[in-house]
């Protein structure tokens, strides 16, 4: 019988090794190995399972510690021909894979969401997965939230409510009614997961019998049916911080659906939605606005009161100035996430014609025209020049 061979030199990494590093290094050989990149390659295939039992006990801190003292023989007892040890007999490669790329446990397939994710499928899926109990996590959730501008600059506390699974008090999340009694599912003796073939392949699935979870209840709770999770609205205070973006999102931790039976709970995503000011448009960090001014103002000069989302500013409006030019009001527009300085408010200002006019309003308007010559219509004045070849 050919002996093992050295974990660290399957893993392609040093003894001294730094975790990190080792789950890199792990990382890449099973991207290299994994079965859906190689169909058909039984090498490839046995070197992906090899690599799965090494990080399954190099992985792991007190495992990896009896392996350097005692090598192979600290697991050998009670491991079956192949199996890894360590983890009551029985090694899944893909189980290893999907811990180790963050990836969901729920359906059959050989890697389950991270096959999606680096082998070119959808992706997308929240949640799911297990800890390193083996229990499985919860679903993540996503919240879209809409808070004003206002909200967005200066930061605020909402309260969002939702509906979720949480833990059931009367079986406290073990899914055991009263005398009920947990035992492990005698069809894939606590594996929560049978190996079917598909053609040329062989792939785990989740159990039949048990669904995944390894375990059977002889009387399941009557409020929970044997989930161990029950679907209760729930409210959760979340902080908005100051600056914050359309579109942006918020974790909130372990506030997605409760795991299966006493599983860790998946996240909360909050998607911030801000709704449409009446008076600002907004630039990431800048607010632009337009301000109606009277010609007189216009022409003569004078000072105007502009809004800011904290109030109101002065603006000195030169003499002469032309309808459509930008004031720029420096630190009066949206803070910047995380930093303390703020965008700048931009002021467009747009001349007001005046409408209805009474009879002496009008001769004195009619008057002032007159009186008006081309040294005060500087802008006309070149611009008719330009444009004389259009009408010779």
């Amino acid at each position: 019988m050919a002996s093992k061979r050295d974990y660290y030199e399957i893993l392609e990494v040093e003894k001294s090794v730094s975790a990190e590093d080792l789950k890199k290094s792990y990382r890449r050989l099973a991207l290299k190995y994994h079965p859906d990149r190689n169909p058909d390659d039984k090498v490839a295939e046995e070197k992906f399972k090899e690599l799965g039992e090494a990080y399954d006990v190099l992985g792991d801190a007190d495992k990896r510690a009896a392996y350097d003292r005692f090598g192979h023989a600290a697991f050998s007892a009670g491991a079956g021909a192949g199996a890894g040890g360590g983890r009551g007999g029985f090694h899944d490669p893909f189980d290893i894979f999907r811990e180790v790329f963050g990836g969901g446990g729920g359906g059959g397939g050989a890697g389950g969401s991270i096959f999606e994710e680096f082998f070119g499928g959808g992706g997308g899926g929240g949640g799911g997965g297990r800890d390193r109990s083996g229990k499985a996590r919860g679903s993540d959730l996503r919240y879209d939230l809409e808070i004003t501008l206002e909200e967005a600059s200066t930061g605020v506390e909402k309260q969002v409510e939702l509906e979720r699974a949480v833990g059931c008090d009367t079986c406290h999340s073990t899914g055991a009614g009263k005398g009920g009694e947990v035992k492990t599912c005698s069809t894939c003796r606590g594996v929560g997961q049978v190996i079917a073939s598909r053609g040329f392949f062989q792939v785990q699935q989740p159990c039949p019998d048990c669904g995944g979870t390894g375990q059977v209840i002889s009387n399941p709770c009557p409020d929970c049916r044997g989930q161990g999770r029950v679907e209760k609205s729930t409210r959760i205070k979340l902080r908005i911080p100051a600056g914050i973006g359309e579109g942006s999102r918020l974790r909130s931790s372990s506030n997605g659906d409760a795991g299966f039976r006493g599983g860790p709970a998946g996240d909360l995503y909050v998607v911030i939605h801000i709704r449409k000011h009446e008076v600002f448009e907004r630039d990431g960090n800048d607010l632009f606005c337009e301000i109606p001014v009277s010609y007189s103002k216009m022409a003569l000069g004078g000072e105007l009161m502009v809004p800011t989302l904290e109030g109101k500013a002065t603006l000195k409006v030169p003499a002469g100035t032309q309808s459509g030019t930008v004031f720029r009001l420096r630190g009066k527009g949206v803070p910047i996430l995380n930093r303390g300085s703020k965008g700048d408010l931009m002021v467009t200002v747009q001349v007001e014609v005046p409408t209805n006019l009474n009879t002496e309003q009008k001769d004195k308007l009619k008057a002032f025209a007159d009186s008006c010559g081309d040294e005060n219509s500087p802008m006309s004045e070149s611009f008719f020049e330009k444009a004389k070849r259009f009408f010779s």
